[in-house]
């Protein structure tokens, strides 16, 4: 689905969000990335070490160590992976989030690594109604915009929340990218999970348009394409397909330059 209208009544709002609490609720994002007892601090390393291993992209991105002693929000903040990574670095961290389930993992690996953070269940569209105005340096959302009913409403929200100094890090989906390619070929889906009720993508006017009057864009650029074949990668082996295995890296990531699902957007509030 690549469009969701903006003048969706409020029952349909409302049932497109009780799809995704449900979504999520079913399997946490990346809850599956460990074959250790569930959510034990083996289970958290290893996710954690899985993600920064397939996503490589992400930690240079944020630059957790740049956030030492300034105000995170992180909205849609998952089973909270990067969650701790800010709050090691001395970030006064505050993660949101959607599905109850999601959230509770979250709170319980920041607890089983004596982290600080501040949690809340809430939907991103209308977080300026329980966060405080201006008070974040930085505002960041990694793949969880583009799972959203009305995703301006959530830019809305973080222009009222960030400082005038601040600091938007967002990624979304590319509509112009191999894996777009091949969901429309039917070869692939957005994510792990089947059936995810929205997921928008955006070309590079879709971005421009979605941040328009409320942030000036600093850099955006396209990364990452998933390598790894599925049945062995669900078993814990990164077996690339053969055609990205034959690749030279230079040519994967001119590929992922060009073509990559993620969009990575640093932009100031205007």
């Amino acid at each position: 689905m690549d469009d969701i209208p903006n003048d969706l009544d409020a029952q349909k709002a409302t049932d497109y969000l009780d799809l995704l609490r449900a979504y999520w609720d079913r399997q946490p994002c990346n809850s599956n990335h460990s074959g250790s007892e569930f959510a034990s601090r083996a289970y958290f390393d290893e996710v954690e070490a899985r993600r920064y291993f397939v996503h490589p992209h992400i930690a240079p991105f944020a630059e957790f160590a740049n956030w030492q002693g300034r105000k995170v929000l992180e909205i849609g903040c998952g089973i909270g992976t990067d969650a701790i990574r800010f709050a090691r670095h001395g970030s006064h961290y505050t993660g949101v989030e959607l599905s109850p389930n999601t959230l509770a993992m979250a709170q319980k690996r920041m607890e089983i690594y004596g982290l600080g953070g501040e949690f809340h269940l809430h939907n991103a569209e209308r977080l300026d109604e329980i966060l405080p105005e201006s008070s974040y340096d930085l505002v960041y959302s990694i793949g969880v915009i583009h799972h959203t009913v009305r995703p301006k409403a959530i830019i809305h929200a973080a222009r009222r929340l960030i400082k005038a100094d601040g600091e938007l890090r967002i990624m979304v989906y590319s509509k112009n990218s191999w894996k777009s390619a091949m969901i429309e070929a039917g070869l692939d889906q957005p994510e792990s999970q089947d059936d995810c009720p929205i997921a928008l993508t955006f070309d590079e006017d879709g971005v421009r348009d979605l941040l328009s009057g409320h942030f000036d864009i600093v850099d955006m650029h396209q990364d990452h394409i998933f390598p790894y074949q599925i049945e062995p990668y669900k078993e814990f082996r990164y077996e690339k397909e053969p055609w990205f295995e034959a690749m030279p890296s230079e040519m994967f990531r001119a590929l992922e330059a060009r073509f990559g699902w993620h969009w990575m957007i640093r932009a100031k509030p205007v």
